[in-house]
């Protein structure tokens, strides 16, 4: 029987922003490879095994940037599991066991992995993996425990027993016991990552958590099947307790197992974390993008858009994106989600969106935003279609700047090219395609009293939104 990889992406990574955002999170970014996501990284590590077609359990808002990252891979065959609503990881996890047991039958083996994680040493990686299926085959369920290289105050710890059993998960230390654990050299860190059957793990969550396994199971008995995605019934789902999988089912059940992963590894939680992992230069500063320092030393700093110069600084965190700059001590890592928390509070989008949004279709940017209008660009890749829709509020003016546009306006059906331009006054019917094979860019001048992105009434969509 294969082992199924089991890709958990729900979170956001606020900790990580202004770079990570919730509707472009920290998974799907190329934090530590130019080329590839965490995501990407994560899912490649997995195909060097002899694995079963794999299962992502993610946020529905993701869902579409997920898979666009598997395609890009190569990975086509793929089950998406959309959450309605995060509820932790025991839910999580249950529903991709009740999956996998669809798929595989009750023999079904998942290995699941955070899909934040970075592993470089993948024969390592691979060595633990054959240790953690030879106890599953036994019904252990094995969490993988990474050997400590510092006394970490931001991970949880597990001491291990005899026979790789488990004989404690303890929450994270302060610095005192941290380093008591790194000295007594029985205690690892608590990756997050697992290996079991998914009979086993549905079984012992049915002892300690039945009020989760029957909720999750009564949500995912009522799922529906859209394109490549999986939707769980949202009003059954949402009614399913909050909860981890150690406090769930690891730390009550016998069965536990620690394999330990002597390798390197980080959940490049935050920017601290991201520094420490990040080859640096002779002043021990990590310099991203266009970057210029004088003077200054045990930096971070990283520009997304301009040209950033640092003269005489130590110690810092700089990240500048198109439409927010992060200035921070790089001890107050953590302090990053109270900036997130007063952005949401205050109403505001930055903690949301990019400048550049991500649709199924392409991508559109926000150039200018006044009052009673708004300029975007606008790129549709090729062959792709937005849906076919109105507003109330606004009127719209495309411009195509290159490529091919099939237009929609109202009665009308008409091809523009480069340099030629269309108006679609308020309450008109419209859609915008790209019949053609390279990207089609425009664009798009919005003029009028509201200029929301609700202020959309769709007729028809390719993508079921």
């Amino acid at each position: 029987m294969k082992i199924i990889p089991v890709i958990l992406s729900g979170g956001v990574g606020s900790r990580l922003w202004p770079l990570s955002r919730e509707h472009f999170p920290k998974q799907c970014l190329p934090l530590t490879d130019k080329a590839y996501s965490l995501l990407q990284q994560t899912m490649q590590r997995t195909l060097a095994l002899d694995v079963a077609d794999p299962i992502v359990v993610c946020n529905e808002d993701h869902r579409f940037l997920i898979a666009q990252q598997l395609q890009a891979l190569g990975v086509e065959k793929s089950s998406i599991v959309l959450e309605p609503k995060g509820r932790n990881t025991a839910p999580a996890i249950a529903l991709a066991a009740l999956e996998s047991i669809r798929s595989q039958g009750d023999d079904a083996v998942m290995l699941v992995l955070p899909a934040d994680h970075v592993i470089r040493d993948i024969v390592a990686f691979e060595n633990t993996i054959k240790q953690a299926v030879e106890l599953a085959k036994e019904d252990g369920l094995v969490t993988f425990g990474v050997q400590p290289t510092r006394p970490e105050t931001g991970y949880g710890y597990i001491r291990s027993g005899d026979n790789f059993a488990v004989a404690e998960f303890v929450e994270k230390p302060n610095l005192e016991k941290a380093q008591a654990y790194l000295d007594s050299g029985d205690y690892l860190w608590n990756s997050g990552m697992f290996l079991f059957r998914a009979k086993a793990f549905l079984d012992e969550l049915s002892v300690h958590r039945d009020d989760i396994f029957q909720a999750v199971n009564r949500a995912y008995q009522q799922r529906s099947e859209d394109m490549d995605f999986i939707r769980i019934d949202a009003e059954l789902f949402v009614q399913c307790p909050e909860e981890s999988i150690d406090f769930a089912v690891m730390e009550p059940t016998k069965k536990a197992k620690v394999v330990p992963y002597v390798g390197d590894w980080s959940d490049i939680g935050a920017w601290d974390a991201l520094y420490d992992y990040s080859d640096k230069d002779a002043d021990n500063n990590v310099l991203l993008g266009d970057v210029m320092s004088e003077g200054s030393s045990n930096c971070f700093i990283r520009s997304e858009s301009r040209l950033i110069a640092a003269v005489g600084v130590q110690n810092l965190v700089i990240v500048e994106t198109a439409d927010a700059i992060l200035v921070m001590d790089k001890n107050n890592a953590q302090d990053v989600k109270k900036i997130v928390k007063r952005i949401q509070t205050e109403g505001r989008e930055e903690h949301m969106y990019h400048t550049t949004v991500h649709r199924p279709w392409g991508t559109y940017q926000t150039v200018d935003l006044g009052d009673r209008h708004q300029v975007k660009r606008i790129m549709v890749k090729p062959g792709e279609k937005l849906s076919v829709q109105m507003h109330h509020h606004r009127a719209e003016h495309w411009v195509v700047v290159s490529g091919t546009a099939k237009v929609q306006n109202g009665d009308r059906e008409i091809l523009l090219t480069e340099n030629e331009s269309t108006y679609i006054p308020v309450g008109v019917v419209h859609a915008l395609e790209n019949p053609g094979k390279i990207p089609l860019e425009l664009v798009e001048v919005q003029s009028g009293s509201y200029l929301g992105e609700d202020d959309i009434v769709r007729f028809s969509d390719r993508y079921g939104r």
